[in-house]
C-alpha cells in the first residue's frame, strides 16, 4: 500500500509542475507584454517553461516505466 501512495504522490507532483508551469508561463507573457519587455526576456521565459514541461514529461515517462516494471513482476 505505501508503494502505491508513492506513485500517486509522484503523479500529483507531475500535475502540479505542469499546472504551475502553465500558469506562470501565461503570467510571464502577460507581464512581459504589459511592461514591454525585450523579446529576449520573453524568450527566456519560454525556454524556462519548455524545460519545466520537459521535466514533467521525463517524470511521467519514469512513472510509466515503473508501472510497466511492476506489471511484469506480477
Amino acid at each position: 500500500m505505501p508503494h502505491k501512495q508513492n506513485k500517486s504522490k509522484a503523479g500529483q507532483h507531475v500535475a502540479l509542475i505542469m499546472a504551475g508551469t502553465g500558469i506562470l508561463w501565461i503570467c510571464a507573457n502577460f507581464i512581459g507584454k504589459l511592461f514591454e519587455l525585450p523579446v529576449l526576456i520573453l524568450l527566456l521565459f519560454d525556454l524556462i517553461a519548455l524545460a519545466a514541461f520537459g521535466l514533467a514529461l521525463y517524470m511521467t515517462f519514469n512513472m510509466w516505466r515503473a508501472r510497466q516494471h511492476d506489471k511484469d513482476d506480477g
